[in-house]
């Protein structure tokens, strides 16, 4: 079975070191490389370049919230996840997450369970990760969008906006954007409207506006909202 996911795990009980090693080897998908300190892990991380990072909260010299810090200072290092474990924290802990931390795991773990917890984390992470991946395209698309406006009202409707508008109404539709969703399926019938000759090119100009106002609207609420988390 081919290896899926690197685990850079940090550690400074040597017991709980060779406890998870024991554990993640009872999955052949994950490779593990440990490590008893934070300055090791730094030392190794770019390199190593692991899908997740698992820390213990509470080290000597140096704690699971300083490598953190550390990790995101460094650009090589800033976007990999790590999850947090400690004996001190519950779960959904979240002073632990503060910094950016993806999860708290609670010691004492389930050894036999904890390569099913952290996949679910990794999948987790994925899936955060794509959200932000698309609200960038939405950033993109809606540039686009605009200089199509521009042109509608110079040179007509483009031949392309049409498949544009349904590619960006089915990735709104998966990512749960429902104004976006909503007013690009407008949109996409007012298109279809206009090239038979039943609809007005200025029909198709408002609707395009309004998908514009929904996109402007959604991207500032969410970056509200990661405001307020931070």
């Amino acid at each position: 079975m081919a290896i899926s996911f690197r685990i850079l795990h940090v550690d400074d009980d040597a017991l709980v070191r060779e406890l998870v090693a024991l554990s993640l080897a009872l999955d052949p998908a994950f490779l593990l490389l440990s490590c008893e300190s934070g300055a090791e892990a730094l030392r190794v991380a770019s390199d190593w370049a692991p899908d997740l990072i698992l820390c213990d909260l509470t080290m000597p010299d140096m704690d699971g919230q300083t490598l953190l810090a550390r990790l995101r200072a460094e650009p090589a290092t800033a976007a990999f996840p790590v999850v947090f474990m400690s004996a001190y924290a519950a779960p959904a802990d979240g002073g632990a997450l503060a910094g950016g931390g993806a999860a708290v795991i609670a010691k004492p773990f389930d050894p036999v369970g904890l390569p099913a917890t952290l996949r679910r984390h990794l999948h987790t992470i994925k899936l955060s990760a794509a959200g932000y991946n698309f609200r960038q395209r939405l950033r993109r698309d809606a540039a686009t969008l605009a200089a199509f406006r521009a042109r509608l009202a110079q040179t007509g409707l483009p031949d392309e906006l049409h498949c544009f508008v349904h590619k960006l109404a089915g990735a709104a539709g998966i990512f749960n954007c429902r104004e976006v969703n909503a007013n690009a399926g407008v949109l996409e019938c007012a298109i279809i409207e206009a090239r038979a000759g039943r609809m007005p090119q200025q029909r198709v100009a408002a609707t395009l506006d309004a998908l514009l106002a929904s996109m402007a609207q959604t991207l500032a609420q969410e970056e509200a909202d990661e405001g307020k988390a931070k």
